[in-house]
């Protein structure tokens, strides 16, 4: 699928770009080839081939969920920026009425 310059600039207008009439041929063909290849893709024969979410085995890459003892207080706060009685310290994100 070829894009004109007119479909380049209605692509940029509604991205919010500005773009040069250079970058607008430029677009144009690096646009037309992806649609292109697109076209290509679309037109492959995948009718033996079932749905899948992913290519990959589905496996749980967590560890198992065992109790351990917990982290000490001191190590958790450690990198805070601010702390307040053993908390994390933080600005308020909404300002309530009194």
């Amino acid at each position: 699928m070829k894009l004109s310059s007119e479909e380049v600039r209605h692509i940029a207008e509604l991205a919010r770009l500005k773009i040069t009439p250079e970058e607008e041929t430029l677009y144009a063909g690096q646009l037309s080839a992806i649609l292109e290849y697109a076209e290509r893709l679309a037109r492959v024969d995948t009718s033996g081939i079932p749905p899948t979410a992913s290519v990959l085995p589905l496996t749980a890459p967590l560890r198992p969920d065992e109790p351990r003892s917990p982290m000490v207080t001191r190590d958790l706060l450690a990198n805070a920026t601010r702390t307040q009685d053993n908390r994390f310290q933080v600005p308020p994100v909404l300002d309530l009425p009194d």
